[in-house]
């Protein structure tokens, strides 16, 4: 090739999958990632919005997701993401609810509802808690119990895709857009020796050898790089202002912390004065009682003192009567005289 196609710009990957000379590719990469989950293999698909070169050349490439039906009325959808934001997740869970909410219109019954299949391949990592690469998601309990078998979310995660060999048809696709940019056409390797991974080359060539597509592609490659500046600058800034209210978050704890230490300080004073206080207060009470104590021993000694005079002033008394008595004259007899 002139030059080098990441089959995983959108517009390529679009025209890889989404192309109607591209149907049998769609319809292996289908069965590839899901087979082991659909009832049977898929044999034939509708492409919903096939890939439009004119539209792609035009600059008018919009949509750059694939949508398709099979014979059994079973949707698909397939999408490329090289770029993880926050919302990405409930992105991808409204694409999936709302293609299957497309199926019917109002008044329409439910059991015209088929199962609803969304396969998103990811540029980054989205799911870091794992060394999995390829991730299934249904309608399911706790338990696993599956509570309506009608499709789901597959994410797979080419960031952490690095097999050395190949052993399924999902594994050689994912080996594809991860290295398919670096392959030499002239010397594919031999896990690329098969028909569809030859058409996919085929694919990436009519990108390199076609002028206007080719400027077209680098068109493309140059937004998504400046998208992807974009959204580092922004996490960036977020990260910032995240980092800003967790330092002031910080520092008003830090705030809240002196001022309860400070409240701790005051409430230590005020215990140790009304400590104080209270002791002071017992030393007066202690004191007052001893002054009682020593008024009423003044007042019980008072009281003997004067008893004791009482009744050394009745024994003075008597002592008085009692000499007046004896020094009181015999009266005469009147017989003699």
């Amino acid at each position: 090739m002139r030059h080098p196609i990441d089959p995983k710009i959108d517009c390529v990957f679009k025209a890889l999958l989404g192309a109607e000379s591209n149907r049998d590719l769609l319809i292996h990469f289908l069965n590839a990632v899901l087979g082991a989950d659909l009832p049977r293999p898929i044999v034939a698909v509708e492409i919903q919005n096939p890939y439009n070169e004119k539209e792609f050349l035009d600059d008018k490439l919009t949509v750059v997701d694939v949508k398709a039906r099979d014979a059994t009325g079973q949707m698909f959808q397939v999408e490329v993401q090289l770029l993880n934001h926050r919302d990405l997740p409930a992105r991808i869970l409204y694409g999936w609810a709302n293609l299957y909410r497309s199926q019917i219109k109002e008044g329409e019954s439910y059991r015209k509802l088929r199962p609803t299949y969304a396969i998103w391949l990811l540029g980054q990592t989205l799911l870091p808690d794992t060394p999995e690469y390829a991730h299934e998601f249904r309608l399911r309990d706790r338990h696993g119990r599956v509570f309506l078998d009608h499709g789901g979310i597959w994410l797979l995660e080419l960031s952490k895709f690095a097999a050395d060999t190949v052993e399924t048809e999902q594994q050689r696709w994912l080996k594809f857009f991860n290295e398919a940019e670096r392959l030499d056409e002239n010397a594919l390797p031999a896990w690329m020796q098969t028909p569809e991974m030859r058409r996919a080359m085929n694919t990436l060539k009519a990108f390199s050898e076609k002028e206007h597509a080719y400027y077209a592609y680098q068109a493309r490659q140059d937004y998504l790089r400046e998208q992807q500046s974009i959204q580092l600058e922004f996490e960036d800034l977020r990260a910032e202002v995240e980092q800003a209210r967790a330092d002031a978050e910080q520092e008003r704890a830090a705030k809240e912390q002196e001022r309860a230490a400070k409240e701790r300080e005051r409430a230590a004073k005020e215990q140790e004065r009304a400590a104080k206080e209270q002791a002071r207060a017992d030393a007066e009470q202690e004191r007052t009682a001893k002054e009682q104590a020593r008024a009423d021993a003044q007042q019980e000694r008072a009281a003997k003192e004067q008893e004791r005079a009482a009744k050394d002033e009745a024994l003075a008394e008597n002592e008085r009567l009692k000499r007046l008595l004896a020094d009181k004259p015999e009266p005469s007899d009147p017989g003699t005289g």
